[in-house]
């Protein structure tokens, strides 16, 4: 009995999920570009956009940062984090005026206009922030200028309209960075409260302007690259620095050596979340690999064949609980094979003294 085929529709990409998915950040309410949403028609269709940023992500285009490091309360804290960030005045700051500020006397006009403006803002909290400290950072090896041109453009683009601001470059680090202070109040009398779609937003602009200068960038979550596990905060990266065990390290320790030694596995929901995102992920690439390699278009069998290897590199979905689970019971393994070494060596040394003694 011969098998029914039902014939393959006009456009086979209109039948695919919408490829945005895989660089979706997982906000409640994500702020999409215009570009970013699919053709209703073919929701399936890449568009050039779309492509490009697909390329960009499977070749590894370094990703951006842009990362809140906190905020001043009060104007002796505003006053210190600008002598750290100009290194008491020998690094040059720029405005959103694009005015420079050389020395301390420039940043001490600065400091008293953001002072005597404060003492205006009656809707204020006493613990309510002066100004929210951003840095804004390319990988090693980046080029410096470009990154400190994409930060004043994006600066410009997100608070010039409303919010002083004042910007510093460090290139003392491996890591081209633009330090960014923005004053917490607008012009139009609003605070600045920036949520997590807000930053994803800061960086996909970030990224589109280092682009525009020919620095390949973007800015996609971890979950695109196949990560799951987030990165440590300060806190916990500066105690183990002093060799000191962050509460967090010890009560996830203590968790698993309880599983381990009792046998069993604990099962948190939010486990089989991730895998399941991660599985939808990696098959909605190979679904777009498959549909590239059905063209006659050459770039769209290389591109396919680059969609494959990322996929094929990507790390396994793993959590910081299942990491430490392998690290314990390989460390209990190993424990467990030299305690056997240790007890063939006595044996053979056993033996050597018998055989002496007779």
């Amino acid at each position: 009995m011969s098998r029914r085929y039902s014939p393959r529709p006009t456009d086979p990409a209109s039948e695919l999920p919408p490829i945005s998915y895989v660089w979706e950040t997982p906000n409640r309410r994500p702020r999409r570009a215009e570009w970013d949403i699919p053709d209703p028609a073919a929701p399936g269709r890449l568009t050039p956009v779309m492509r490009a940023k697909l390329e960009r992500i499977v070749r590894r285009a370094p990703e951006v940062m842009v990362k809140i490091t906190g905020r001043t309360k009060g104007v002796a804290h505003l006053k210190s984090h600008l002598a750290y960030i100009t290194r008491n005045g020998e690094l040059g700051a720029e405005t959103e005026q694009g005015a420079t500020l050389a020395g301390r006397s420039g940043l001490k006009d600065l400091q008293q206009r953001w002072e005597d403006d404060a003492g205006l803002d009656n809707k204020r909290r006493r613990d309510g922030s002066l100004s929210i400290n951003i840095i804004l950072s390319m990988p090693a090896g980046t080029d410096a200028i470009a990154v400190k041109d994409s930060a004043r453009a994006f600066a410009i683009e997100t608070f010039g309209c409303n919010h002083d601001y004042v910007f510093v470059q460090h290139l003392d680090d491996k890591h081209p960075h633009v330090h960014l202070t923005v004053r917490s109040l607008g012009h139009d009398g609003k605070r600045l409260n920036p949520r997590k779609a807000d930053l994803q937003a800061w960086r996909e602009r970030l990224a589109g302007e280092l682009r525009l200068r020919g620095i390949a960038a973007e800015a996609t979550p971890r979950r695109t690259r196949g990560r799951v596990r987030k990165a440590d905060c300060g806190a916990v990266l500066a105690l183990r620095k002093r060799k000191v065990t962050p509460d967090v390290d010890r009560l996830a320790r203590k968790e698993v050596l309880s599983e381990v030694r009792g046998g069993r596995t604990a099962k948190h929901p939010w486990d089989e979340q991730i895998k399941s995102r991660q599985d939808a992920i990696r098959r909605r690439y190979l679904d777009y690999a498959a549909e590239l390699q059905r063209s006659g278009v050459a770039a769209d069998h290389v591109l396919a064949r680059q969609i494959r290897q990322f996929v094929k590199d990507m790390p396994a979905a793993e959590t910081r609980r299942h990491a430490l689970k392998d690290e314990l019971s390989e460390l209990a393994n190993s424990r467990r094979r030299g305690a056997e070494r240790g007890v063939d060596a006595d044996l053979r040394g056993h033996k050597r003294d018998d055989e002496r003694t007779r």
